[in-house]
C-alpha cells in the first residue's frame, strides 16, 4: 500500500516537474484522490469514511469538538484530565475492559487532547470494528464517574506533568510557556496542561457538566479509514451511535485574537537544561485565510528540514545554533480554529546569544520579505511538503484522524484533498506578503531559556530605609 501511493504521488511530482509539457489538467490526475464519504446521522453525528481494501484492517477516530480552549476557567488542565477519564470505564464496560478488547483482538489505541479539539483513535482488524464502535458509543452515553477514579485520574496526570515538564530540559516551554505570554484571551493563553491546584480541585460536578456540555453526538465526528464500504460503515455507524440522544452544547466565547503590536521578550532560567535556548514565536493567519497555506510554505522554507534556510544560516555556516525546529502549536499548519503560533525554537551556543539568533532569523525574514524566494527551493519544499502530507494519509489510523479532524474543524473532510491544491497555488510573492505581515517584530513573542548555572545573577536589592 505504501509502495502504491509513492508511486502515484512520485508520478505526480514528476508532471509537476516537467510542467512545460504537462497541462493542469494531466497533474489533477495523477494526484492522489483520497476517496471521501460523509453522512450526518440523525442525533447530529458525523461520520467520514475512507474505503481502502488494501488490508484487512481498519482505523476509527473518535474527534469531540472541544479542547483546552474550551475547558472551564479555574480548571487548567481539564480537558486532558478528562481524556484520561474516558478510559476509565463506563457501567457497561467496567475500568480495563476497553483496553482489554481492542488490544486482544490485535489492536490498539490512544487518546489526544489539543486547544480546539479532543480526538480517541484506535487501529484493528475490521473483524473488531463492530466491537470499536460499541465501545466508543458506550463511552459517549456516559461514563464510571466516582470518586476513585478522578482521584487516581488525578494523580496520573499530575505525573504526567512531572515526567514531561517539570524533570525536562526545557520543559516545554516552547509550547507551554510561550503561548501564555503571546496571546491575551485566557482561552488561548492558560496553561491546557494545568496546575496541580486546579486539577485538584476538578470535582464530580465537572466530569459530569463537561461530558454532558461536549461529548454528545452532535459536538463529534467519527471517521473511519479502511477495508470497508461507505454504506457498511454508515450502517454500523447508525447501529451503534444512532440512539445515542443530542444534547445542548454551550455557545463559544470569542477567543479571536488580533496579531500583536509590539514584541515581548521574557527571559527565563533553566535547571536541566546544559545550552541555553530560544522560542520565538509568531501568530499565526487565521485558518481557512487566504495567508493560510503560503504561511504554511513560509514556514517550512525557513526551518522544515536541514535544507532549509535557518538550518544552513544557524546551524551550518554561522554555527550559533544547535538546531532549528518549527512547531505550530500542538497541532499542525492546517488543524486548529482559533488563534495559534508558528514557533522557531532553536538550542544556541553559550558563547552567542539570543540576540545574535534572533538577528540571523530577521535577516532571512527580510531577504525574503525583500526578494522573494528563488523558483528551485520553492519547487523543493512544496514537493517535500505534498509527500509529507500524503505520507502522513497512510496509516488507517491517521487518515480516520486526519478525515476527523479536518471536519470538525473545517467542516469540510475533503479539505484532505485540497490543501495540496493549496500548497501547490503557493507563490514567491505569496512568501513575500505574509512575511512581511506575520514574521515582524512586532508580532514576536520571544524566551530566552538559560541554564540557571550560567544564568547571570539577579541584581542586588537596593538596601531598605531606615525606619524613624
Amino acid at each position: 500500500m505504501r509502495k502504491r501511493h509513492l508511486c502515484v504521488l512520485l508520478a505526480g511530482l514528476t508532471t509537476l516537474a516537467s510542467a512545460a509539457f504537462a497541462t493542469a489538467s494531466a497533474a489533477e490526475s495523477d494526484r492522489w484522490q483520497v476517496p471521501v464519504a460523509v453522512k450526518k446521522l440523525d442525533n447530529g453525528l458525523t461520520v467520514v469514511v475512507s474505503t481502502d481494501h488494501s488490508s484487512p484492517t481498519v482505523g476509527v477516530s473518535v474527534v469531540y469538538h472541544v479542547g483546552m480552549r474550551l475547558e472551564p476557567k479555574n480548571r487548567t488542565g481539564f480537558a486532558h484530565l478528562f481524556e484520561h477519564l474516558m478510559f476509565q470505564g463506563t457501567p457497561a464496560a467496567p475500568k480495563g475492559v476497553f483496553d482489554q478488547v481492542i488490544s486482544g483482538g490485535g489492536g490498539r489505541n490512544n487518546g489526544s487532547t489539543r486547544p480546539d479539539f479532543t480526538n480517541y483513535i484506535e487501529v484493528a482488524p475490521v473483524s473488531a470494528l463492530e466491537r470499536i464502535l460499541w465501545l466508543e458509543a458506550d463511552r459517549m452515553k456516559t461514563l464510571d464517574f466516582n470518586p476513585t477514579t478522578l482521584k487516581n485520574q488525578q494523580d496520573v496526570v499530575k505525573e504526567e506533568i512531572r515526567v514531561n515538564v517539570k524533570n525536562q530540559p526545557y520543559g516545554g516551554f516552547m509550547w507551554i510557556d510561550i503561548g501564555q505570554h503571546a496571546f491575551n484571551k485566557w482561552e488561548n493563553n492558560h496553561d491546557g496542561y494545568g496546575s496541580f491546584q486546579d486539577l485538584e480541585n476538578a470535582s464530580l460536578a465537572d466530569v459530569q457538566s463537561f461530558h454532558r456540555d461536549y461529548y454528545g453526538p452532535n459536538n463529534a465526528v467519527l471517521g473511519i479509514a479502511g477495508d470497508i464500504s461507505p454504506e457498511e460503515a454508515f450502517k454500523l455507524a447508525d447501529k451503534y451511535f444512532g440512539a445515542v440522544a443530542g444534547r445542548p452544547t454551550p455557545a463559544a466565547p470569542d477567543y479571536s485574537e488580533g496579531l500583536n503590536t509590539a514584541e515581548k521578550r521574557i527571559n527565563q532560567t533553566d535547571a536541566l537544561a546544559q545550552v541555553p535556548a530560544i522560542a520565538a514565536g509568531w501568530k499565526m493567519p487565521a485558518r481557512g485565510s487566504r495567508d493560510q497555506a503560503p504561511m504554511a510554505v513560509l514556514g517550512s522554507v525557513l526551518a522544515g528540514d536541514d535544507a532549509s534556510r535557518l538550518y544552513q544560516s544557524l546551524v551550518k555556516r554561522r554555527q550559533i545554533a544547535l538546531n532549528i525546529e518549527p512547531l505550530y502549536g500542538l497541532t499542525d499548519p492546517w488543524s486548529y480554529n482559533g488563534p495559534t503560533l508558528y514557533t522557531l525554537f532553536a538550542m544556541y551556543k553559550p558563547d552567542s546569544s539570543a540576540d545574535a539568533v534572533l538577528a540571523a532569523i530577521d535577516e532571512e525574514v527580510a531577504n525574503i520579505a525583500k526578494n522573494g524566494v528563488d523558483a528551485a527551493t520553492l519547487k523543493r519544499v512544496k514537493t517535500k511538503m505534498l509527500a509529507d502530507w500524503y505520507n502522513g494519509l497512510e496509516p488507517f489510523i491517521d487518515r480516520a484522524d486526519a478525515l476527523a479532524v479536518l471536519q470538525t474543524l473545517w467542516g469540510d473532510a475533503n479539505v484532505v484533498n485540497k490543501i495540496p491544491t493549496l500548497i501547490e497555488g503557493v507563490t514567491s510573492a505569496d512568501l513575500q506578503r505574509v512575511a512581511k505581515t506575520y514574521l515582524t517584530q512586532a508580532n514576536r513573542t520571544v524566551i530566552d531559556r538559560r541554564p540557571a548555572a550560567t544564568a547571570p545573577a539577579p541584581a542586588a536589592a537596593a538596601p531598605a530605609a531606615a525606619k524613624n
